[in-house]
């Protein structure tokens, strides 16, 4: 004669690792994403150009901002080039520096220029021109 177990036998639950290790990376790679959208700019809101070589740099450097209607800008200030250049050449006797100059697409050619001449006759050598990816 057959017998017939009608206990019910209870299993240890297990845990999965796997789908936990997938849910942590996930996690890991929102906030990193999200993260990397909080940069904050401490600039005047302009169009750039577009370049097809241009790069994301992630030291610290000052933003000076040429205007399409020609203002000057050092970070959200408006400031004359005799100011700026005052500004910039007390930063350089504190250390190394590097500018970054934000022309907007419908500046003045001559103003980013004189700018541009006015650093170069600082002896600021790291001098980045921003512009805005392809897309």
């Amino acid at each position: 004669m057959m017998r017939i177990d009608l206990t019910s036998r209870e299993e240890k639950p297990q845990i999965m690792i796997i789908p936990m290790i997938d849910i942590i990376f996930f996690l890991l790679v929102f906030f990193m994403m999200s993260m990397l959208t909080m940069v904050v700019q401490k600039s005047m809101p302009l169009n750039l150009p577009h370049a097809a070589t241009s790069k994301v740099s992630m030291e610290e450097n000052i933003p000076i901002t040429v205007t399409a209607d020609g203002g000057v800008y050092y970070e959200k200030e408006k400031i004359t080039l005799a100011d700026l250049e005052a500004r910039l050449w007390e930063k350089k006797k504190a250390g190394n520096l590097s500018v970054i100059l934000r022309g907007d697409a419908q500046a003045d050619y001559g103003k980013v220029v004189q700018v541009m001449d006015m650093i170069k006759n600082l002896g600021i050598n790291k001098v980045y021109i921003a512009t805005d990816t392809q897309g």
